[in-house]
């Protein structure tokens, strides 16, 4: 191709390349106002996805606008009611990691925590507490640490009670669970092991009404163990402690489910 053949050539492309442009306007031209504004009525709408969407696509054409961290922390939130945890997370700690120092960080904490936490509630509120007991506790841990961290780093958060109100409900369970794995262990004869995680109930789970039982499965299993000294210490401590258990009455000991055991 000569050369005068080329540069009419590239003219060509570049007046179809621009007609192309004309026709198809660029999509950076909508106000990122605009794009936020409209994914804030679809929160309030509890139009969750197409929330999630316009914040979405807030954040990609505008990565460093002034509405973009707010938009990003309004994604967390709408991810987490549109039901989809694992990516309300993704949202939280991209947001956390990229404004550590924002003034509502503490809310991305925050998102978190819920997000781990309402994993399990629907089906923790439903149950019995020895089915509980059996339940795997991952996210409840999880969501706990997420409290926790929100209620350290930021004591006076305006969502700091809420955290801590929801830790001490997580606690409550946790120790549960503990407790079930005990019981779990002494109805099989596995005392060594029954005894141990007894024990870490009564020291990581204290103020929790599962420290009382704790204390009852330790006395069982020091007692089939036959150690009678370490035995009595434990009782002596689940007496000064909850002097009213119905263990400590002899003519309860071989009712329930403690009597089944032995």
């Amino acid at each position: 191709m000569s050369g005068g053949l080329r540069a009419l050539f590239l003219a060509a492309l570049a007046a179809i390349l621009l007609a192309g442009c004309g026709s198809n306007p660029d999509r950076k031209q909508v106000p990122a106002s605009d794009m936020y504004q409209s994914a804030n009525r679809a929160m309030k709408q509890g139009q969750w996805q197409k929330a999630a969407d316009r914040y979405n696509d807030l954040i990609q054409r505008y990565p460093f606008g002034h509405y973009t961290a707010q938009a990003q922390l309004e994604l967390a939130y709408a991810q987490y009611k549109n039901q989809q945890p694992e990516f309300a997370i993704l949202a939280a700690n991209r947001f956390i990691k990229i404004y550590p120092t924002h003034q509502n960080v503490d809310y991305a904490y925050y998102i978190k925590g819920l997000a781990n936490y309402d994993r399990d509630k629907g089906l923790l509120d439903s149950l019995v507490p020895h089915s509980v007991r059996e339940h795997d506790q991952h996210n409840a841990r999880q969501a706990f640490l997420d409290f926790s961290e929100l209620a350290e780093k930021y004591p006076y958060s305006k969502y700091a009670d809420d955290a801590r109100e929801r830790m001490e409900y997580l606690r409550d369970n946790l120790a549960l669970y503990e407790l079930g794995i005990a019981e779990f262990y002494l109805k099989r004869t596995a005392y060594v092991a029954a005894i141990n995680r007894a024990e870490y109930v009564v020291e990581n789970y204290q103020q929790t009404p599962s420290v009382s039982e704790a204390l009852v499965v330790m006395i069982k299993g020091y007692r089939a163990l036959g150690l009678e000294q370490l035995e009595q210490d434990v009782t002596r401590v689940l007496a000064l402690n909850f002097p009213d258990h119905p263990f400590l009455r002899p003519e309860d000991q071989s009712e329930g489910f403690w009597g089944s055991i032995f």
